[in-house]
């Protein structure tokens, strides 16, 4: 999968960014070049949404109806949720969510990002803690301009992210398409962490500690953005909640 947001939409650590990027041969790629090769992998098998200038959201159909693990792609009420995986509880969630029995991973997601956004407070790590499974997302709100993405703690679905030429944020399982695009700006996306893009990046599974960026040197000896993990001696001063405003998330960083 393949989610860009631009940076006026989505604020990724500035950690992720590395000036290495622009020193070497191979230079960012601005999102209509690293969408282009998105689709080039699988130009038959490829589905792709573009926002105007502030988005972009692909995915590879899967080629069996039991692709592992699974690939989703959809959108309603203007909120739109690329998800890898699987949820092993996705039928007592759906049950808790009031949603048909047909209703997927994807489709759960968004309307448990509009149960946050709308009917909060409520913590949002605690939502991504009921999840039980192996799974990654991103889903963007078009009318609010939020993105929200987390990956799972059981380290079974990779997910990568990095900074593009003009400042967007790239996010993907796809490796070789965050390497080609982001240059040496980009990191794998920290295990039990959600990102959303004005409350930032955070554990679920520890909320009330900050995260903390560990500089990385790839094989050249070059800064290559950053790893994040939690900083145990660091804590937060108020527990993040969700709220009915647009930044729905929201915490102290200092």
């Amino acid at each position: 999968m393949l989610a860009i947001f631009h940076e006026a939409f989505a604020h990724p650590p500035e950690e992720l960014n590395s000036p290495a990027s622009y020193k070497g041969i191979k230079k960012p790629k601005v999102p209509e070049e690293t969408l282009e090769d998105f689709i080039s992998h699988n130009p038959n098998n490829t589905f792709s949404m573009t926002f105007g200038n502030a988005a972009v959201m692909a995915y590879v159909r899967p080629p069996t109806s039991f692709p592992t693990p699974q690939r989703q792609f959809c959108g309603f009420d203007d909120i739109y949720c690329l998800f890898l995986g699987s949820l092993n509880n996705l039928c007592s969630l759906i049950r808790q969510y009031g949603l048909s029995k047909s209703s997927n991973e994807a489709i759960f997601l968004i309307e448990a990002y509009k149960t946050l956004r709308d009917r909060g407070p409520y913590p949002a790590d605690q939502v991504i803690k009921d999840l039980d499974g192996s799974f990654a997302f991103v889903v963007y709100d078009r009318k609010a301009g939020n993105v929200f993405a987390a990956l799972g703690s059981d380290g079974v679905v990779k997910l990568y992210w990095g900074i593009a030429a003009d400042g967007s944020i790239v996010i993907s399982d796809d490796l070789d398409i965050i390497k080609e695009g982001c240059a040496k700006s980009f990191a794998p996306f920290p295990t039990g962490c959600m990102f959303h893009s004005e409350g930032g990046l955070m554990s679920f599974e520890h909320p009330m500690n900050k995260m903390k960026a560990m500089p990385r040197i790839d094989s050249e000896g070059a800064m290559c953005g950053a790893n994040f993990k939690v900083d145990k001696h660091t804590r937060v001063n108020t527990i993040p909640r969700v709220g009915s405003q647009s930044n729905w998330t929201e915490w102290d960083h200092h």
